[in-house]
């Protein structure tokens, strides 16, 4: 099992492979389909420093927070998946979701020095593994709004690193 603590380094995601298991720990951000355009728009306009988290080193969990917990949506749909390469140029080293991702967008994560895991859909276990969250953006969105949460150990698998995917 190898440890990962926000933020994420260059040397980090070096040292990953398809296939390992990781467990991370930190704060992350939470968003889907609803918030990350939103995101990219921001990015975009060079005002993504006004959400106050510095994306550089940063996962981004494809999920919505809600009051029974935190699980994987699928990270290939269009809004999210299309976020992947945005989002990794911006800083982003790891994106956690569920599902098998397009080669263009795994080679887009080769590209940008970032890596994909998969995450069980285990709602319970992150729960009992989640101490804080808060909602950095869009709080119209409901459990979609852009959220930061702390985490201690969430298990996943690398599902894309250096241009190779566990699905293939």
């Amino acid at each position: 099992m190898i440890e990962l603590t926000t933020p994420i380094s260059d040397d980090d995601i070096a040292k990953l492979n398809v296939g390992d298991t990781v467990e991370i720990s930190g704060y992350i951000l939470c968003g889907r389909d609803a918030v990350l355009p939103k995101v990219l728009k921001m990015i975009d306009e060079g005002s993504v420093d006004k959400l106050g988290v510095d994306l550089h080193g940063q996962v981004i969990f494809h999920t919505a927070v809600s009051p029974a917990g935190v699980g994987p949506t699928s990270s290939n749909k269009l809004e999210i998946e299309s976020s992947i390469a945005p989002l990794s140029a911006a800083g982003i080293k790891l994106h956690l979701g569920k599902g098998e991702l397009h080669k263009e967008t795994i080679e887009a994560l080769d590209k940008y020095n970032a890596v994909y895991a998969v995450i069980p859909p285990v709602t319970a276990l992150l729960g009992s593994k989640t101490s804080e969250e808060k909602v950095v953006a869009f709080p119209e969105l409901g459990m979609e709004a852009l959220h930061l949460i702390k985490i201690d150990k969430y298990p996943a698998i690398i599902g894309a690193a250096h241009g190779r995917s566990i699905y293939e």
